[in-house]
């Protein structure tokens, strides 16, 4: 197989934060390789240095056989790029929009004009490319910006929160053809995402906080890292509970919302005799089977935070990065 993205202790830093701290990975060409964690971590940062967007202080990143600090304008020949924020232009129309980007790449008129009808087509746009853009819906919207990173044929589609804000039917609708392209177009694509469902179509993931990451693994292997099942329970005395379960054969005991969480092999079996044992009133217990979210938990004893910052906080955050960057 393959490798197309060599990442090797990349690093970023911005006077006294370390966004990105010595990370390093690879990724297959063709594959769905998605980035993991919660936001702050240091999803974007690493996409931008790997876009050439931003400098990395140290270590180096290889895509598609070009330095990215070095061979610059190659990369960006490779690559296409879907941001976290809307960056459409809502006063083109659809196509005008799609016209605009194939000129930035130097496409040939003809070729573009064919083009153009081929990715609307894959996005389901194409009776829509007349449309202002500010008629469209947020998932239209998203769509088309899919289809505007695949103009130029790139060799990876980086996505960063490619459904962040859409609705659960339209965000299965956006993996479709995530799905699609992968099988179709034999694109490699790198994603950035918080969205624990939305990370089990990747074929490999990376889990990354504060800058670091911290396990990289198919979904189905990092859930067998939590084995047995998952128990939920509160209680009117839960520090009380805790040393209660020390006693017993379970595992990763976690305190969060307060409630404990823990692994146990047998829920089935080990429930009715943990209520008929337990010296503390129980308001609430459940059990369920491992999940990304439970891996990201036993990793940093935490849960991952949903995405909280808005869109004006972000740009304000990219425009003061930019200033320290000149």
């Amino acid at each position: 197989m393959n490798t197309i993205i060599s990442v090797k202790k990349l690093t970023k830093r911005f006077k006294n934060l370390t966004a990105v701290n010595e990370v390093s990975f690879n990724v297959n060409e063709g594959e769905i390789f998605g980035f993991l964690g919660p936001n702050g971590a240091g999803k974007t940062t690493t996409i931008d240095m790997l876009c050439t967007l931003l400098s990395p202080t140290s270590g180096e990143a290889v895509l598609n056989g070009y330095d990215v600090t070095k061979n610059r304008n190659k990369v960006r020949q490779c690559i296409g790029l879907v941001f976290q924020d809307p960056s459409l232009d809502d006063w083109l129309t659809a196509k005008e929009n799609l016209e605009f980007h194939a000129m930035v790449y130097n496409i040939e008129r003809k070729i573009a004009k064919k083009r153009i009808d081929e990715v609307l087509e894959i996005v389901e746009l194409k009776d829509r490319k007349n449309d202002l853009v500010l008629n469209f819906s947020g998932g239209m919207k998203r769509r088309l910006e899919i289809a505007r990173g695949l103009i130029h044929y790139p060799k990876v589609l980086f996505l960063d929160e490619p459904t962040l804000g859409l609705d659960p039917q339209t965000r299965n609708r956006v993996w479709e053809y995530i799905r699609d392209l992968k099988e179709k177009e034999n694109i490699t694509i790198f994603l950035t995402t918080h969205y624990m469902d939305e990370a089990e179509n990747c074929d490999r993931i990376a889990i990354i906080d504060v800058g670091k990451i911290i396990a990289m693994d198919t979904p189905i292997n990092l859930k067998k890292r939590v084995r047995g099942d998952i128990i939920t329970v509160e209680t009117s005395d839960n520090r009380s509970l805790n040393e209660e379960l020390k006693k017993k054969k379970v595992k990763n005991i976690i305190f969060y919302n307060n409630k404990i969480q823990f692994e146990v092999y047998d829920s089935e079996k080990f429930i009715p005799k943990f209520i008929k044992e337990s010296k503390e009133e129980i308001i609430s217990i459940s059990a369920r089977k491992p999940t990304l979210d439970d891996v990201f938990l036993s990793l940093t004893g935490k849960k991952i935070r949903e995405e909280t910052v808005s869109g004006l906080d972000r740009m304000r955050k990219r425009f003061k990065m930019g200033r320290m960057r000149r």
